[in-house]
């Protein structure tokens, strides 16, 4: 059977493509490896408590993503208040900033050095911005930049900050200065997506979405197919031919007009056969990405702080974030005389953290979130552990050289598109990775649904 279109990955990307395909008619079939849909914004549950992976809000000023959210889930779709800190030197920040609540946790003195250092890079700003480093210094100036957003990035990162392109800032936190800070403490004037006071979110976490999704493609006719890996891609004169699948044991062929992928690009590349040129096949296995892994600890407290989540820039500790899941919403716990909270480690995959066995993690989690002040350890009556690969695409430097080789040659291969935060390596947010889908599925829709002359 030779399929319309395949599409390899059931994240939002994926699912969106074949949500707008399935509305105009066409079937394609879905091909995921993980055993739920989602990607990493897919719920996890372990013992009936629901584990958000990797903490999603649902945010969007695209009116057709808010609207389609909505129409998927209905009551289902919780609006939640946004209450999230920044954990630094024993103190709990309030982010966004809040004048009176920064003043009276860094005191007037230190308070008085970050707007001073501000207004020094204000003064005399890096004339070229290269880097993360320069991009913050330049909008929050260097005492601001070393206290707060250097160590924290450079947890994420594992990088120094100084070899993290400017443009990961400017795609990430743009909008935000110092003034932009400021003016919304004092005036409630920020504007900036990290600004946000309140967002959307599913009554059982980020999965319910996709799943969602996934009963409404197929019931219009498309078919997602988990537990099924591509492991190559069959080319034959600038065309995917024919795709081979492994699921359990088994290989498949899998044969479509068009393909759209949401594949990590550096495994996409490896799997194309014949095998692209070798400056293609180097500039993809030098993509590098971030993973992570969420330590999820079931706390016999009902309330330990009202965060959704709280950013850790203490370099006394190696978690990067902790989620409180039940500020999320409630129905994410099943008894409420308890919490469940999600410790994030950012690492590379192989390393240290990585590779260290399930008990020790939850050991190491329990231990940090005591030395936070958070929860006794004694408290903790539960844990488990969930590992994220290829969560991040850095932006390492050169890697837009890079990307850009890979871009060239994926432009000589006619029914191929490539979508979403790893088919395109950039740090999409959920709505951004719908759209992706959205328009690569509308380009295959164009030529059918294009009036004649």
């Amino acid at each position: 059977m030779r399929h319309t279109t395949v599409i390899i990955g059931a994240g939002p990307a994926g699912l969106s493509a074949a949500y707008e395909l399935t509305t105009q008619g066409i079937q394609p079939v879905v091909l995921e490896q993980a055993d739920k849909v989602g990607g990493i914004a897919r719920t996890e549950v372990y013992k009936d408590y629901r584990f958000d992976i990797g903490g999603h809000r649902f945010f969007s000023r695209d009116q057709g993503v808010q609207h389609l959210w909505q129409q998927m889930l209905g009551s289902d779709f919780l609006t939640v208040p946004r209450l999230s800190r920044i954990s630094y030197d024993g103190h709990l920040l309030h982010y966004p900033l809040e004048f009176s609540n920064a003043l009276s946790n860094l005191g007037v003195v230190e308070s008085t050095r970050i707007v001073l250092s501000y207004l020094k890079a204000r003064l005399w700003p890096h004339r070229k911005e290269n880097t993360f480093e320069h991009w913050v210094t330049n909008r929050l100036g260097r005492r601001l930049y070393e206290s707060f957003f250097r160590p924290y990035t450079e947890k994420v990162w594992g990088i120094p900050c100084t070899e993290i392109e400017a443009d990961w800032a400017a795609q990430r936190i743009q909008g935000l200065s110092l003034r932009t800070a400021l003016a919304n403490a004092l005036f409630g004037a920020g504007t900036a997506d990290t600004l946000i006071s309140e967002f959307q979110y599913p009554v059982l976490g980020p999965g319910m979405m996709w799943e969602r999704f996934r009963e409404v493609v197929e019931s219009l006719g498309a078919e997602v197919r988990l537990r099924t890996k591509v492991v190559q891609l069959e080319m034959q004169r600038h065309r995917v031919e024919t795709v081979v699948a492994r699921r359990d044991q088994n290989e498949v062929k899998i044969a479509g007009e068009h393909y759209i992928s949401s594949m990590p690009l550096n495994e996409l590349l490896a799997a194309i056969s014949p095998p692209p040129p070798e400056d293609v096949l180097e500039a993809a296995r030098r993509l590098r990405y971030r993973a992570f892994v969420l330590v999820g600890l079931i706390v016999d407290r009902a309330d330990l702080f009202p965060d959704h989540w709280i950013y850790v820039h203490n370099p006394d500790v190696r978690v990067g974030r902790l989620q409180n899941f039940k500020n999320w919403s409630a129905a994410m716990v099943p008894d409420q005389g308890k919490t469940s909270l999600g410790l994030e480690y950012f690492c590379d995959e192989g390393d240290e953290t990585w590779a260290m066995p399930g008990r020790q993690l939850i050991d190491l989690a329990t231990a940090e979130l005591a030395r936070l002040g958070l929860a006794d350890s004694g408290q903790v009556v539960g844990g488990v552990v969930f590992r994220q690969p290829k969560a991040y695409p850095v932006y390492d430097r050169g890697y837009r050289e890079r990307l850009q080789v890979i871009q060239r040659y994926l432009a000589t291969v006619d029914n191929l598109q490539t979508i979403g935060r790893s088919g395109t390596h950039r740090y999409n947010n959920m709505d951004h990775s719908m759209l992706s889908g959205i328009a690569a599925a509308r380009k295959l829709l164009a030529p059918a649904t294009e009036p004649a002359p």
